[in-house]
């Protein structure tokens, strides 16, 4: 029997093996598998026409048990790598090695769709029914709950389906948590996040921004020093957002989760200051976050001091070592230590990573030793270079700062969070009171909010305060690694040359050079 048609069979089987493959995993029968099919029978063909009865002697050849013998261990091969994706599919585990995470679902994401209690159904409008990076997202939250389903739809083949959803342009994806809907017209996965949280939250709560006393506005977003960024991010988290103006005898309307007192300028007159009061006393309790800035507004230093907290007239001086500069002063504190406080869990275990920076500040420090009912835990300190500077007028007037015996070494706290229980404080009736005060009103604002971790410490703050633990956490970062798309088509051609041509040939190539050599 010739060892040349000895070689046709096994390529045959080789041939035949490689189309079964292409087609199991692409379900389609390509060009790729009609040809090999039909070369590989070609070849089994000329195989069998050459060993015409001598089938039983060839099978005992030394050369063909080596032969069947890589065929076997090839198929074993090929078998273990179709287990392993099996495996991989069932049980989906990705291991990223990013510095930020990019590939990864943020916490945020994760801990929202970990709380899903019911179906939560995507139809995502896309162009020609295909987006790569958005499938990959959607992939990723279906991994992540077993109750997550989408679907990418053309909107041009599935015209019903768009007028069904009331979809009138793409790409837009729409979201159904049982009987609620809402659409996401941006492909982010900080979009979509923000799109689940609206869709499965069942109450609105309300957040008050006290106006009347040089606050940014909430309206504007062009000012670098305007909250309106921080709207938008209250938006995003289904949050409703409204203006007060305290006249006087006016009290804080009840349906306030929240009221924010930041970046007040002027001084508070006595009414405001004891409606804020009654609010934080009334029967369930209140809940106030107060931004600060330096040399502003002292009688919240003083009111802030029953609760707990001691605000310093003073302003934070960090002590920086820069390349050719040596050691310079600055009065805009970068802070990568955080308290032991569900606020700042997740931005504690990022460690040095998760930096947050402030404009000019003062000191906010914890003091509710000894005052019963209350318990007040630093959330941001600095470093230990930094130090607290009691000289005002050197600092603002003089630009200039040393650091000596009247002044506080760091670590120096400027943020702290506040738990109140009304009874424990000598009220005549149960309830619970929270505040978070920051001794900077600037690292919220347009300029500060996108920079580092400064909206998650700020959205954790606010969440807290009104009672929404689920949605501590760090948000998607909206920066993305870079990355190749690839078409449809280019995807398969990618496949076909990797998965299948490339590892056939030097199959086929290295049993040529051994078979010569036998």
């Amino acid at each position: 029997m010739s060892r040349f048609a000895s070689f046709y069979g096994i390529v045959g089987v080789i041939l035949l093996l490689f189309a079964g493959i292409a087609y199991f995993i692409t379900r389609d029968l390509s060009s790729y598998v009609y040809l090999h099919v039909i070369i590989g029978v070609v070849a089994l063909i000329a195989f069998l026409s050459a060993t015409k009865g001598s089938l039983s002697s060839f099978f005992g050849e030394r050369s063909t048990k080596y032969g069947m013998s890589a065929v076997f261990y090839a198929l074993l091969f090929i078998g273990i790598l179709i287990f392993a994706n099996v495996i991989s599919v069932r049980h989906h585990q990705r291991l990223d090695l990013t510095e930020s995470g990019v590939y990864s679902l943020s916490p945020q994401t994760t801990g929202v769709l970990e709380r899903l209690e019911k179906p939560l159904v995507v139809n995502a409008f896309v162009e020609a029914g295909s987006d790569p990076q958005l499938r990959e997202i959607l992939d990723s939250y279906r991994y992540a709950s077993d109750k997550v389903t989408f679907s990418l739809i053309d909107a041009d083949k599935q015209p019903d389906l768009a007028e069904k959803y009331q979809i009138t342009s793409v790409p837009a994806v729409h979201l159904q948590y049982d009987e609620r809907t809402n659409v996401v017209n941006q492909l982010s996965e900080e979009a979509l996040t923000n799109g689940v949280i609206k869709v499965t939250r069942t109450e609105q709560k309300t957040v008050y921004f006290l106006e009347g006393h040089g606050e940014p506005s909430i309206d504007e977003m062009g000012d670098p020093k305007g909250y309106g960024q921080i709207k938008t991010a209250l938006d995003n988290e289904s949050y409703g957002v409204k203006k007060l103006v305290l006249s006087e005898g006016a009290a804080i309307p009840d349906d306030a989760n929240l009221l924010v007192i930041g970046g007040a300028e002027r001084t508070l007159l006595p009414h405001e200051t004891q409606a804020i009061d009654a609010y934080l006393k009334k029967e369930k309790g209140g809940r106030a976050l107060f931004l600060l800035t330096p040399r502003a507004t002292p009688e919240l230093a003083t009111y802030l001091n029953e609760w707990g907290v001691a605000v310093g007239n003073d302003v934070i001086v960090d002590e920086q070592v820069q390349l050719l500069k040596g050691k310079t002063f600055t009065l805009t504190p970068f802070v990568t230590t955080y308290g032991a406080h569900p606020i700042t869990e997740e931005l504690s275990r990022r460690g040095s990573s998760a930096l947050t920076t402030y404009g000019i500040s003062r000191s906010i420090e914890p003091q509710a030793d000894g005052k019963k009912g209350l318990t007040a835990v630093s959330l941001a300190k600095t470093g230990p270079n930094a130090w607290a500077e009691t000289d005002l007028e050197s600092v603002f007037q003089k630009q200039t700062a040393r650091l000596d015996e009247q002044d506080r070494r760091g670590p120096v706290s400027l943020a702290v969070a506040v738990t109140a229980n009304l009874k424990d404080l000598g009220l005549n009736h149960d309830g619970a009171s929270r505040l978070a005060v920051f001794g900077n009103a600037g690292f919220a604002n347009n300029q500060f909010i996108g920079q580092y971790y400064n909206r998650d410490l700020l959205m954790n703050t606010i969440n807290w305060l009104v009672g929404e633990e689920g949605l501590l956490s760090v948000r998607a970062r909206t920066m993305r690694a870079s990355r190749v798309q690839f078409s449809a088509q280019q995807g398969t051609l990618i496949f076909y040359l990797s998965v299948l041509i490339l590892p056939e040939l030097l199959l086929i190539a290295g049993l040529a050079v051994w078979w010569q050599r036998r």
